[in-house]
């Protein structure tokens, strides 16, 4: 059928169509836009069911295919209901060709869709419609056999294997169709166990990162099956290879273990307050191979995960929230100590950060060369939101009491002394 329409279009027995075939060519026509008709039909009202269910089922985590499942399921329609017309009559070539065609578009529409929905680029999702459309239009057409064979005999033998084009095409089509259901089987189980009312947000954490590491495990045996690669061809280097593998990525797998464990112990969560060095910050996610930690000054620091494991961490908000600050005043001499720390209190507690439980408190710390040093202790429930502001926040309102009140801050004063009697005075 295809060397015919060939033939037809190169010239070679080229001839008008005949009346049936210009009615069969009509009637298909007609087919094909009654499907797209019904396909629009039942994206728009069955779709946006879908959608909503979809929604339901994966929540925000896969956002991106919950927009096209009005358009997936208009193309899916018009393919699914042309897909038995090609084969239901013995059409002449001109409307087999148009059916191949409009059954082959649909098709490709429809991947396009679903790939870019989840997430993969143009470069990937745009190929694949093509392989789709062009094998379905083979297909229709009768000629689906004679290009396989034609893929398979280009390439070249390595071996006892021979790479084609028909086994880079299958590896192309393997490897994208894995690499899609993999990314929604993480997001739909990432979806279902943070719903998990049993489980804490660091378990949540802990099941979708070993349920991640299972998926892509089972989808790289999975693939090597459907590729029918024999893994004990490379037997013979494997050892090597892996040797060099473990010592390369050492530093991944260590991070990628202290991970597990940090999310397994609960020693560090998301949300915590930590200190690691100089970083400073709340906790805002925990990786596969580093911690993000998010400082007051809006940096993210990323912490490989060893560090937390072998390095001294300050976590602010391990078994307790409750965080103490302190405030260092002092006050001049020959004030009134009991007023002005009547004061510092007041300052404290109108303080909208300070707690009132545990109670804010003041101590006088030492008697020093200028003045009475004192030490307002506060608790705070947020130190994720900063200390220095607190800090701020009580001498702001203690400088205004401290003025209305008559209390004075200390300067700092030196006496000098000159000796050496009137020859001095007399220079």
């Amino acid at each position: 059928m295809i060397r015919e329409l060939l033939d037809r279009v190169a010239g070679i027995g080229m001839r008008m169509p005949s009346p049936a075939e210009l009615g069969e060519l009509a009637v298909a026509l007609g087919l094909a836009a009654l499907a797209a008709a019904i396909g629009v039909l039942v994206g728009r009202r069955l779709g946006a069911q879908i959608a909503g269910l979809w929604h339901r089922i994966a929540g925000e985590h896969i956002n991106g295919i919950q927009a096209r499942l009005c358009r997936i399921t208009r193309y899916l329609t018009v393919a699914l209901l042309l897909s038995p017309v090609p084969g239901g009559y013995a059409w002449h070539p001109p409307a087999t060709l148009l059916l191949g065609v409009a059954l082959g578009l649909a098709m490709a529409l429809a991947v396009v869709e679903v790939l870019r929905g989840l997430g993969l680029p143009r470069l990937a999702t745009w190929p694949m419609g093509a392989i789709a459309f062009t094998s379905l239009l083979s297909k229709t057409m009768g000629g689906l056999g004679v290009i396989e064979a034609l893929l398979a005999r280009i390439g070249f033998d390595i071996g006892t294997r021979r790479l084609s084009l028909l086994s880079l095409l299958t590896f192309l089509i393997t490897v994208t169709i894995i690499y899609a259901l993999v990314r929604v089987a993480n997001r739909l189980l990432a979806q279902w166990i943070g719903r998990a009312k049993g489980l804490d947000p660091t378990q949540q954490l802990l099941g979708q990162k070993l349920a991640s590491i299972a998926i892509v495990t089972a989808a790289f045996f999975v693939g090597i099956d459907l590729l029918g690669i024999d893994l004990t061809t490379f037997a013979v280097f494997s050892g090597a290879f892996g040797l060099a593998i473990g010592f390369g990525m050492q530093k991944t797998v260590g991070n990628l273990i202290a991970g597990i464990i940090l999310l397994m112990d609960r020693s560090i969560k998301p949300g915590d307050v930590i200190v690691v060095g100089d970083s400073f910050g709340w906790v805002n996610k925990i990786g596969v191979r580093a911690v993000s930690v998010i400082t007051r000054d809006g940096k993210e620091h990323l912490i490989p995960n060893e560090n937390l494991m072998t390095q001294e961490v300050e976590n602010w908000s391990y078994t307790d929230r409750n965080v103490r600050v302190r405030i260092a005043v002092t006050v001049a001499y020959g004030c009134n100590l009991e007023l002005a720390q009547d004061l510092m209190l007041r300052a404290a507690t109108e303080s909208p950060r300070v707690l009132d439980t545990p109670q804010p408190n003041v101590w006088l710390t030492a008697l020093g060369e200028n003045g009475a040093a004192h030490e307002i202790l506060v608790w705070i429930s947020d130190p994720e939101s900063g200390v220095g502001n607190v800090r701020s926040d009580v001498l702001n309102r203690l400088w205004k009491l401290f003025g209305e009140h008559g209390i004075t801050v200390p300067a700092p004063r030196r006496d000098v002394r000159f000796s050496g009697g009137p020859e001095v005075g007399r220079r």
